[in-house]
């Protein structure tokens, strides 16, 4: 965190200053490991493990919050009887096919019936536990390589640190997602906070760093191709009616406003052409098909099935998992726009790629038409960014871009401004959707800059007389209000952009409602009624957030209540009440269908509805937890030996781990770094981090050059042994090496060197589709790798003894067989 998020973790340095133990569990020992009370070395890829282990010894040793648990979570559901568990089938639930390796999630859905004294032995409390029983801290050694004592102490630390009176944290970034069981990292970590009471209180949560603005606000609004703003989901082939799609969605809690969400969402986009009569242009929405990834995308570029491609503040050929493969996707475009601060190596690929230097391509026989167009930094334009604590806060403009360079905004706007002109005369049904957008903000300056506040009032929402709104509980299923996004409602109450305020600390409370705005409705923690036990009284007087004012009959407290304001703690729904009436007084967790924090979850993830351990999709070592070895869900691109067979000789060729990382210094694929003097100077060169021990063993010298070699690709770095990263011995008497790799280099910039991500496979997460790249194996050898094709032969000649096919062969096969 002090090296990827060093002004957030100004904030811990803060928290330990007034006593809060700080403890950092990571594999290399960091600028955070330095200034933490304690740092626990751990191999990358057992994290679930780990939590596994701690939520054992919580619940072995009665150390639960039992009250918050039996009342805030669904540990009292009770599962069917057909359900198995992966303790059952070594590693599988009920419900999978090998096939087509998917799960049918038919015999996990809890039966309706409930144990409040959490004893039968289907209930999810006690499912939980049989689970978890094998995690344990000898389980924890022989895997993470964590001693019996440090993990002893890191859980009397968390059990400590939780309860009715005190709270704990947990922060995490890609270190957890980037796997192909990332989701379940996070779920292991809330079923914890569950168990001690450490969810929607003060000091508690779990926060996601979110790597640079506004990553939060493009998962918001969002970028994402599965979502709509406000994290409504994508409509799919299937959902041919507007009706018919919002079955999808829960009818309880606060999702059960969901067609305002959505036609308010409609009306917005597409004013008053969308009406009752035509379901709001539902219908004419894109449809998902199937995956539409990035990943996935990128094979269908080198398959010839994608012809035009943009690339906005992104660079692949650098900074995505097997970035051989997205130069060589590139390479098969007609045509692709690049927008950046700086020329990258996106942008160059077809002149100075590795491949060029290998043979594999050739300019001249490549027809890809690029067009580079300068971007403005965010000094260069106004509006908002989301952090990571879901605040907007506004930025205005300093200076105008220099030449041509433009803000996204404007290019987005003058772009649709262009498309529309063309299809204007068109009765194509297909053209309708684009014909009706309100497409009409006001513009200014020579450029004709479209006003981001404009935009930002659109995404707030208005009601039929146009006054802008308040929040998301004045949107309307009638199609009388619209709402760009429905979480950001209220952003511009009253006419004021309260992402703009920015009142000083001093002249306000702690919690700070009048420093920007967070979503939704200015709360600055989600499920705070949690703060509070069922009667509505604060757990802890100490720490006392929000509570039921029983004289005004209303919550009330620190911060907005993420509750119905003047929902009793003893209210209980009525028989089919839906949306927000049929959650009670004391369902804290208001987007849950049923009000309460999922210790279980039983629909909506694809790799099962409890965490379970499972090695990465490469790994020097067998799944010591159960037969199954990898994740049996995960999306491999393609199914490729080096991935989906791991060990099948394969240790012996690739016997170490590496995992990539971020330098303070520099700023994710470099772009925006490795062209600039002093950070150049800071960071000159790619380097791996090697132990002594490992130094030693393969003739590694500090300062000199190491070759590391995985089942794609050879890069060179130059050494740095240090005993930041050591050797893990296991239970077994296994020694693992693991090897850290920063991955900001590539061929443009002041400093150049080879592309780390070129090492990775195409090994994705299943509910998520993010790319494993904190964890594949290789080998390292002294010295610099070879030039040319005898950089192929090199690959290739551990291929070779891997099993594998060449790489050329590979390649063929990813066109063929993904």
């Amino acid at each position: 965190m002090a090296e990827c998020h060093p002004v957030a973790f100004q904030w811990v340095v803060e928290a330990k200053r007034r006593g809060a133990t700080i403890v950092h569990v990571d594999p290399r020992f960091t600028r955070t490991s330095a200034l933490a009370n304690i740092h626990v070395p751990s191999r990358v890829g057992g994290d679930i493990v780990l939590l596994g282990a701690l939520v054992n010894y919580v619940l072995s040793g009665g150390h639960e919050f039992r009250e918050y648990v039996t009342a805030y979570t669904n540990a009292a559901d009770i599962l069917p009887a057909d359900y198995q568990d992966a303790e059952d089938s070594d590693g599988l639930f009920s419900g999978y096919d090998p096939v087509t390796r998917t799960y049918d999630n038919s015999s996990w859905k809890p039966t309706g019936e409930r144990d409040l004294t959490l004893t039968h032995p289907r209930c999810v409390f006690q499912v939980l536990k049989r689970h978890f029983a094998r995690y344990d801290a000898e389980l924890v050694q022989r895997v993470c390589g964590i001693s019996e004592a440090d993990f002893t102490r890191l859980a009397g630390i968390l059990v400590r640190a939780s309860g009715r009176e005190h709270t704990t944290a947990w922060v995490y970034a890609v270190g957890w997602t980037q796997h192909t069981t990332g989701v379940q990292h996070i779920r292991t970590a809330a079923i914890l906070q569950l168990l001690l009471g450490n969810m929607g209180r003060p000091g508690g949560g779990i926060m996601a760093l979110r790597g640079h603005a506004s990553i939060q606000g493009c998962t918001d609004i969002p970028t994402l191709f599965d979502l709509l703003p406000g994290y409504l989901p994508m409509p799919r082939a299937e959902d041919e009616t507007l009706d018919g799609y919002l079955t999808r969605l829960p009818d309880t809690g606060f999702w059960g406003n969901k067609r305002a969400y959505l036609v308010s969402l409609l009306k917005a986009w597409f004013g008053a052409a969308a009406t009752a009569e035509n379901e709001y242009l539902f219908p004419l929405l894109p449809r998902l098909t199937g995956d539409h990834g990035t990943y996935r995308t990128v094979l269908n570029m080198i398959e010839g099935g994608v012809k035009g491609y943009f690339l906005w503040g992104q660079n692949p050929a650098v900074g995505s998992a097997g970035s051989r493969l997205q130069r060589l996707a590139l390479a098969k475009l007609d045509w692709l726009v690049v927008r950046d601060l700086a020329v990258i190596e996106s942008a160059t690929f077809w002149q100075d790629s590795p491949e060029i230097a290998t043979g594999e391509l050739a300019t001249e026989q490549i027809g890809t038409e690029v067009f580079f167009l300068p971007a403005a930094s965010h000094v260069e334009k106004g509006g908002t960014f989301t952090n990571t604590q879901r605040m907007l806060q506004w930025h205005h403009k300093a200076l105008d871009p220099p030449g041509d360079a433009r803000s996204d905004l404007w290019f987005a706007y003058h772009l649709g401004k262009r498309i529309r002109a063309r299809v204007a005369e068109s009765d194509a049904e297909r053209d309708r959707l684009l014909r009706s957008l309100t497409w009409d903000y006001p513009e200014s300056g020579d450029e004709a800059e479209p006003d981001a506040e404009a935009v930002l009032q659109e995404i707030n929402g208005s009601g039929p007389d146009g006054k802008l709104l308040n929040g998301f509980g004045e949107l309307k299923p009638d199609g009388s209000t619209r709402c760009g996004c429905w979480i950001y409602s209220g952003c511009y109450a009253g006419g004021v952009n309260q992402t703009a305020r920015r009142k000083p600390q001093s002249e306000q409370s702690w919690v700070a409602p009048e420093w920007g705005w967070a979503w939704p409705a200015n709360r600055r923690m989600l499920y705070n009624r949690a703060s509070a036990d069922p009667q509505g009284k604060p757990w802890s007087e100490r720490k006392r957030y929000v509570w039921w004012n029983e004289q005004n009959g209303e919550w009330t407290g620190h911060d907005v209540p993420d509750f119905e304001k003047t929902k009793s703690p003893d209210y209980i729904p009525p028989d089919g009440a839906v949306g927000p009436a049929a959650l009670a007084g004391t369902d804290p967790f208001i987007m849950q269908r049923d009000g309460r924090g999922a210790l279980f979850v039983w629909t909506g993830l694809k790799d099962g509805p409890l965490p379970t351990h499972y090695e990465s999709a490469e790994s020097p070592v067998v799944n010591d937890v159960y037969k199954q070895d990898t994740s049996p869900a995960s999306v491999l691109y393609p199914r490729d030996a080096a991935t989906s067979e791991q060990l099948a000789g394969h240790a012996a060729t690739y016997p170490y781990i590496f995992t990539t990382y971020r330098l303070t210094e520099h700023h994710t694929a470099g772009g925006m770094s490795r062209t600039l003097s002093r950070l150049s100077e800071l960071q000159p060169e790619l380097f791996c981090e090697v132990s002594p021990q490992l130094a030693a063993e393969r003739g590694l010298e500090n300062g000199g050059w190491a070759t590391i070699i995985s089942a794609r690709a050879a890069i060179e770095a130059r050494v740095l042994v240090t005993r930041r990263l050591r050797p893990l011995r296991l239970a077994d008497g296994a020694v693992v090496h693991q090897v850290g790799l920063p991955y900001h280099w590539g061929s443009e910039g002041l400093v150049t060197g080879d592309v780390v991500n070129d090492l990775l496979p195409f090994a994705l997460d299943p509910n998520v589709l993010i790319q494993e790249s904190k964890v594949a194996t290789c080998d390292v050898r002294a010295g610099r790798r070879p030039r040319g094709p005898a950089l192929i032969e090199l690959v290739d000649s551990y291929r070779h003894q891997a099993g594998l096919e060449p790489l050329d062969s590979w390649t063929a096969s990813t066109q063929e067989g993904s």
